[in-house]
C-alpha cells in the first residue's frame, strides 16, 4: 500500500505525490485530485462522488524555463516587443506534441465586504502562439521528439499594444496588474506542463503639459467651539507652483497659517496616495501617508507663513489613471492639527508622472549652450594675465593697541570677552597693460579706460 502526503482544501484542486523512497521504485506518479466537499482525511479510502482521481506517469524534465532577451530590461512601454525562448532539457526519451506560449495581462480586484466577497477582472492583453523547434523533424502530426542530453530552444516573439491600451503594473492591498509569459507543454497521454515568466509594464506618463505645469492652491478656515462656545478660528491659504512631479523632486510650498482661537496649533503636510478599488458595483478606498513634514508651533492671536517650504516626492509607482477597477491618485495634504477639534485640511491634487522636467531642462539648457557657443564664436578676444594674488601679501598685523572688552561677564570670574578689527590696507593691484592689437579680421582692440 503506497503511502501518500496531500493537502486538502474544499472545492479545489489539490496535488499528490509519492513519498521519494517509493518514488525510486513505483516511478514517479502525478495525480490530480478534485474536492466537491470538505473531507476530513484520514486514509486514502475516498468516495466517487467526493472526489475524481487522474492518475498519469509523467517523465522527468530536467528543465523547463522561460528566458527574456533583454534581461536588463526593467520594464516594457505600450509597443515595445517582447522576445525571448523557452528552454528545455529531458532527462528520458519525451514527445512534445505541441508547444504554446501565452501572455496575459490583467488587473485583478478582491475584497471582502462583510460576508460578501467582491471580485471583479479586467483584461489588457491577451496573445497566443504555437511555436516550433528551428531544424528539428517533426512527425506527420507535428509532434517532436526530445532526446536527453540536447538542449532545446523555442523563440518566440510578439508586439504590446500601443500607448494607450495597457496599464502600468501595479501590486496593492486589495489588488494588482500584472503581465505574464506562459509556456505550455503538450504531451501525449500526459499532463500539460507550464511554466511562467513575468515582466512589468509601465505607461508613459509626461508631465510637461500647461495643465500640469500651472500653478494650484485653495483657502480653508475652520471655527473653533468650545462646549457650543465661539473659540476663534483657524484659516490656512496654501499654493504650489505646477501639479506634476516625478520621483525624487522636491515640492515648494507658500502658506500662509492664521490662529485666533485660544489653542495652540501646529501646521503639518503630507503627500497622500489615494488606491480606489472597484468591484460588484462597490468602491473601496485606502489612503496612504507617504511622507510629511510639520512647522512650528502658532500661539493664539498668532500668524505663520511657509516661504517655499519643501517636502520630497518618495520613490512611488507613477498615478494609474486608466484602469477600470483600480485608480492610484496622489494629493499634497496641507492640514493644522487643533487639540481637542478636527483637523483643518486642504488638499491640492499632484500627478505623479514618468517624464519630468528634467529633460524638458536638459534640452533648454543644450539649446542654450549652443546658442552661446554660436554667439562667441565671431569674435575671440584675448584675454589680459590676471592679477597677482593677495596671498602674496605678507603684512605684520600683530595688535598694538589695548583691548577693548566687548562683553563684561560680571557674574562670572572668566575674562570678558574681546573682539578687535585690525584695519587691513592692501595695495591697489597693477593696471593692465594698454596695447592695440591687430586682429585677423582687421579689428583693432580698443584701450581699456
Amino acid at each position: 500500500m503506497l503511502s501518500w502526503g496531500a493537502s486538502y482544501k474544499t472545492s479545489a484542486l489539490s496535488l499528490f505525490t509519492v513519498k521519494g523512497s517509493e518514488r525510486r521504485n513505483t516511478g514517479f506518479y502525478y495525480v490530480q485530485a478534485l474536492l466537491f466537499k470538505k473531507v476530513h482525511v484520514n486514509s486514502i479510502d475516498y468516495y466517487s462522488d467526493h472526489i475524481a482521481v487522474m492518475v498519469a506517469m509523467t517523465k522527468k524534465v530536467k528543465t523547463f524555463q522561460i528566458t527574456l532577451s533583454d534581461s536588463n530590461k526593467s520594464f516594457y512601454c505600450g509597443g515595445d516587443k517582447v522576445c525571448g525562448r523557452i528552454e528545455v532539457e529531458v532527462s528520458e526519451v519525451t514527445r512534445v506534441s505541441a508547444m504554446k506560449i501565452l501572455a496575459l495581462g490583467c488587473a485583478k480586484v478582491e475584497y471582502a465586504k462583510g460576508k460578501q466577497r467582491c471580485r471583479q477582472e479586467a483584461e489588457y492583453l491577451r496573445y497566443e502562439e504555437v511555436v516550433h523547434l528551428s531544424e528539428q523533424p517533426t512527425d506527420s502530426d507535428g509532434s517532436v521528439v526530445l532526446r536527453p542530453g540536447n538542449k532545446y530552444e523555442y523563440k518566440f516573439g510578439f508586439d504590446l499594444p500601443q500607448q494607450g491600451q495597457l496599464v502600468s503594473s501595479y501590486k496593492g492591498k486589495f489588488g494588482y496588474v500584472h503581465y505574464y509569459v506562459k509556456a505550455l507543454m503538450e504531451r501525449p497521454q500526459q499532463p500539460t506542463l507550464e511554466c511562467k515568466k513575468c515582466f512589468e509594464v509601465e505607461e508613459p506618463l509626461d508631465i510637461n503639459t500647461p495643465d500640469l505645469l500651472s500653478p494650484t492652491g485653495g483657502t480653508k478656515e475652520k471655527k473653533v467651539t468650545c462646549m457650543f462656545i465661539p473659540d476663534g478660528q483657524v484659516s490656512l491659504n496654501a499654493k504650489i507652483d505646477r501639479r506634476g512631479f516625478c520621483e525624487g523632486e522636491d515640492i515648494c510650498i507658500n502658506a500662509k497659517f492664521e490662529n485666533t482661537c485660544s489653542r495652540i496649533v501646529v501646521p503639518k503636510a503630507a503627500i497622500i496616495a489615494k488606491h480606489t478599488y472597484q468591484a460588484n458595483g462597490r468602491t473601496k478606498v485606502f489612503r496612504q501617508k507617504l511622507s510629511s513634514v510639520r512647522g512650528n508651533h502658532i500661539i493664539s492671536g498668532m500668524c505663520d507663513a511657509w516661504q517655499g517650504k519643501t517636502i520630497r516626492v518618495p520613490k512611488i509607482k507613477p498615478s494609474m489613471l486608466g484602469c477600470n477597477i483600480i485608480r492610484v491618485e496622489y494629493a499634497l495634504m496641507i492640514y493644522v492639527h487643533i487639540p481637542g477639534s478636527e483637523k483643518l485640511i486642504l488638499e491640492l491634487p499632484l500627478v505623479i508622472g514618468t517624464a519630468g522636467l528634467g529633460s524638458r531642462s536638459n534640452s533648454v539648457s543644450s539649446q542654450e549652450g549652443s546658442v552661446s557657443n554660436a554667439s562667441q564664436s565671431w569674435v575671440s578676444l584675448r584675454m589680459p594675465s590676471e592679477p597677482p594674488s593677495y596671498c602674496d601679501i605678507t603684512k605684520d598685523c600683530r595688535l598694538d593697541q589695548p583691548l577693548t572688552p566687548l562683553l563684561d561677564d560680571v557674574d562670572c570670574d572668566d575674562s570678558p570677552i574681546f573682539m578687535s578689527a585690525p584695519s587691513f590696507q592692501f595695495p591697489s593691484p597693477p593696471t593692465y597693460t594698454e596695447t592695440e592689437e591687430e586682429y585677423n579680421g582687421n579689428s583693432v582692440m580698443l584701450p581699456v579706460c
